[in-house]
């Protein structure tokens, strides 16, 4: 990441007139979100072999794509605003694509793209108005874990932070109730995530065949 980014980190309020909007359609989809390097993945990952229907993330397909086709992770951030259009386009794309009664588990959520506008200087109320389109079931919001460099992610503790801290805010801001992830073993963080949804009133939590709850969780 350039070094003058973390000047342009912006923390603009989300427009109050706009956050008054209704959500056009409720859905049962539930959002694993977080900073880089927190485990979303891995979750997400891990879900899916126990029965749940998952969403891989969009942005890391594509940057992976792109890099397959000979483009550079430093070609790829030379216009980061631009980026950051794209990848918000795509993740939007791939939820107006889904069943809104199915119940899905979303690595990542167009709210999400809100926080990574701001770490770019881009002003967030440009998509708050995209972010009404579905109302998610639940959100998770994992803590982060000791940065673990890819050649995707970013190598920069400030950043992952301040991800991290506005993530959960935004997707306050919209009226979701977040539940924080801490930092667990991947299979206790899947028992505690699998618990919390187990533990909502409504079905939608289930997946479509019964869960193999690993052993030593509970």
């Amino acid at each position: 990441m350039p070094l003058d980014v973390a000047d342009r980190f912006r923390t603009d309020h989300l427009d109050g007139e706009r956050l008054t909007a209704s959500f056009e359609a409720p859905t049962n989809w539930h959002v694993i979100a977080g900073a880089p390097s927190c485990g979303k993945t891995t979750l997400v990952d891990r879900l899916a072999a126990v029965g749940y229907r998952t969403v891989p993330e969009p942005a890391r397909a594509y940057l992976e794509g792109e890099l397959v086709r000979g483009r550079t992770i430093d070609d790829l951030h030379e216009h980061p605003d631009s980026l950051q259009r794209t990848l918000a386009d795509l993740q939007e794309s791939v939820e107006k694509n889904l069943v809104d009664h199915e119940v899905m588990v979303l690595d990542s959520a167009l709210v999400s793209s809100m926080a990574w506008y701001r770490a770019f200087g881009l002003d967030p109320n440009e998509i708050l108005p995209r972010c009404f389109h579905h109302r998610y079931a639940t959100v998770f919001v994992l803590d982060p874990l000791p940065l673990d460099v890819d050649c995707i992610r970013f190598n920069d503790a400030a950043l992952v932070s301040f991800l991290d801290r506005w993530i959960t805010r935004d997707f306050v801001a919209l009226g979701y109730d977040v539940m924080r992830v801490p930092v667990l073993s991947p299979e206790e963080r899947l028992g505690f995530v699998i618990e919390r949804l187990h533990s909502r009133r409504s079905p939608v939590a289930r997946p479509s065949s019964p869960p193999r709850v690993p052993a030593g969780v509970h």
